[in-house]
């Protein structure tokens, strides 16, 4: 891969004047839906493929001053279809837009208060819901129904403290669960599920810091009881800059541990497109020049290249086209996040603005079957000096045309500098185009719901769900629960607290037992690739009853249950405990087994003494293991041990 230069991996963010800011998004796990009486709660699989079926399409409208957002004209022109699946039990008219929103949920607003009120923000006197304009189909209204609660307020940080401008409560989107270049699939189960979002002011000043902040506002969540928990209930997006560029908005961190990262990569990101504008600008290009560029049909002249791309899209009827960026070799294949370049920059946005699949570009030639010759006549064909780079699409002329159209505009970005824009967090950390940044015009008032007065009576509601300091916390986890420092530590930073203390409140059971499941060996599992996103509250409550009737307490034991019922998520306890019993052991049969491995190794066992422990404890266990606790084990091979010790005296 051609490369002018290589950005630096390890960027000082002080000197850069990194700033950045949180949005953090959280399911409240309310009763029913913010603006209906649906359940809130997603439905299987199965349920999806029986529900009934809605096309929509959605365009972009003017706001009360006259104005399109860019963002919604954006989504308009790519003129998608989109589907939507309505399951019975957990959507209703209101969530497919037939039926006027009901009163907003006081529950909801009840806990979004608690949680302002813990973030020392000031809660609003009258909560007024408004729309926001979105029209990528995750809401069939084309508009999302949000209201600001509180203003201000802050949390405390190693580094210092970081505001919190605004705590808001809104809908959560429709769930996307197809995607195809024309059209979208969504199910209406998560659209109007209450969410909270927290928005901190742009405080913060380093990948480091991000995380802890964040981690910080979602213990609190947790701490309240009242929120969603697992994949999808709680998202991440952040809002950054350095000198020199302007806000980029990121959408979408999953994952907390991807926060740092996401950071690192954009700010490597936006280093890389000034030093390319320097670049430019000492190569003396020109926007007049790259946009006089028109596009050349090649098609004629690659016909009979080996490249898979060209003869797959060739078998299609579809053309290649390609098009000369005056001054941009070498530009083309700049990495500037991990595995990404310059490059894909242009493709993000061909695909995002043509639907097409993707660009070829010269950096990254000779490849996918394009070898020397062909990339000399291109050159030709093209006209170009040594500076000059190109791009190749395949497509139908409509679609090339349009994308090659975009890729000149973007080159064209490149010599102002950093475009405004709002990216996509991908899983490795880096960041991908979306669409351009939304503008104030995509607000205004929602005329179908009354506004509320934030009276004394809700207020002090509210008060009771405000979740104690960390510091009460902990002190009880260790001290009512008698959990180590290190594992009351780990469950308060999980995502289990909540039904930790449940499950202790229900059964009779040992709550460093539970504590130890819900953290270490939960863990493990994941570790091991298990997928732990079946494991429902329902499961956990059968666990830990079979742990008070059968006095289950090894880890392998465990281990095996959770993995049959991620197996079989359906099972039921019955089910379950059948399977337990069936695989328990007796204590007699234990002793019985034990003796035996002890006769088997009776000359070993002499000569070792005392140290013939561990060694007849391994091969008990690897005949029992997951069939009953270790410790029980262990206490039987040490008396069998002491027997045959004593006789031998």
């Amino acid at each position: 891969m051609k490369a002018a230069f290589e950005i630096p991996k390890n960027l000082d963010y002080n000197r850069l004047g990194l700033v950045a800011g949180l949005e953090i998004h959280q399911q409240l796990n309310t009763k029913h839906k913010l603006f209906c009486n649906c359940e809130t709660r997603l439905v299987k699989e199965l349920d999806l493929a029986n529900s009934v079926q809605f096309v929509r399409f959605l365009r972009a409208t003017r706001s009360e001053l006259g104005e399109i957002d860019a963002a919604a004209a954006f989504e308009t022109q790519r003129g998608r279809r989109y589907i939507y699946v309505m399951p019975q039990d957990c959507s209703c008219l209101v969530e497919l837009d037939e039926e006027p929103p009901h009163e907003l949920n006081r529950e909801a607003l009840t806990i979004a208060l608690a949680i302002a009120k813990a973030l020392n923000a000031r809660p609003v006197d009258e909560v007024h819901v408004m729309r926001k304009i979105v029209v990528d189909g995750s809401n069939t209204t084309g508009f999302q129904r949000t209201a600001i609660i509180a203003l201000g307020g802050y949390i405390v940080d190693e580094e210092g403290v970081i505001n919190i401008q605004t705590i808001a409560l809104e809908e959560d989107a429709a769930r996307k669960i197809a995607e195809e270049t024309s059209s979208v699939t969504y199910a209406l189960d998560r659209l109007g599920i209450p969410l909270i979002e927290i928005s901190t002011a742009p405080d913060i000043r380093s990948p480091e810091q991000a995380k802890r902040v964040a981690e910080k506002i979602g213990l609190l969540l947790r701490m309240t009881g009242k929120v969603k928990r697992g994949i999808g209930t709680i998202r991440q997006d952040l809002n950054l800059s350095i000198q020199g560029s302007p806000k980029i908005e990121i959408k979408g961190i999953q994952k907390l541990e991807l926060i740092p990262k996401v950071i690192q990569e954009e700010a490597r990101r936006l280093v890389g497109l000034l030093m390319i504008k320097n670049e430019l600008e000492k190569r003396g290009a020109k926007a007049e020049e790259i946009m006089a560029q028109t596009p050349i049909d090649i098609t004629e002249y690659v016909k009979d290249c080996k490249s898979n791309i060209i003869q797959s899209g060739l078998r299609k009827g579809h053309r290649v086209y390609a098009i000369k960026l005056p001054y941009f070799d070498g530009l083309l294949g700049v990495e500037l996040q991990t595995n990404r370049r310059f490059g894909t920059e242009l493709a993000d946005y061909a695909k995002q603005w043509a639907g097409v699949k993707g660009i070829i570009h010269s950096d990254e030639l000779p490849n996918y079957g394009i070898d020397e010759q062909t990339i000399a006549l291109i050159k030709k064909i093209l006209n170009m000096g040594e500076r000059d780079a190109f791009v190749i699409v395949v497509d139908e002329k409509e679609k090339a045309l349009k994308a090659l159209q975009v890729v000149k505009e973007r080159a064209c970005q490149a010599l102002y500098g950093i475009p405004k824009e709002t990216r996509g967090a991908n899983e490795d950390g880096t960041t991908r185009y979306l669409r351009p940044q939304p503008g104030a015009a995509r607000m205004y008032p929602e005329t179908d719901v009354p506004p509320i007065k934030i009276d004394e009576t809700i207020l002090r509601e509210a008060e009771k769900l405000v979740p104690p300091p960390i510091e009460i916390k902990m002190e009880e986890l260790t001290k009512v629960y008698d959990l180590s420092i290190e594992l009351a530590k780990q469950l308060l930073y999980s995502e289990y607290l909540n039904i930790f203390e449940e499950l202790i409140k229900l059964y009779k059971v040992e709550p460093k037992v539970i504590a130890t499941l819900l953290t270490s060996i939960l863990g493990e599992l994941r570790s091991e690739g298990l997928d732990l996103s079946v494991l429902e509250d329902r499961h956990l409550h059968m666990i830990a009853k079979l742990i008070e009737s059968y006095g289950i307490k090894d880890k392998e034991v465990l281990k095996n249950i959770i993995s049959l019922i991620i197996k079989n998520p359906g099972i039921s306890y019955e089910e379950l405990k059948n399977v337990v019993a069936e695989t328990r052991i007796s204590e007699d049969e234990v002793r019985r087994i034990v003796r035996i491995k002890i006769g088997e190794n009776l000359e070993v066992v002499k000569a070792r003494g005392e140290k013939a422990f561990q060694f007849i404890m391994g091969k008990v266990m690897a005949e029992l293991r997951g069939r009953i606790d270790g410790k029980t084990v262990a206490s039987i091979v040490k008396e069998e041990l002491a027997k045959i010790f004593k006789s031998s005296v």
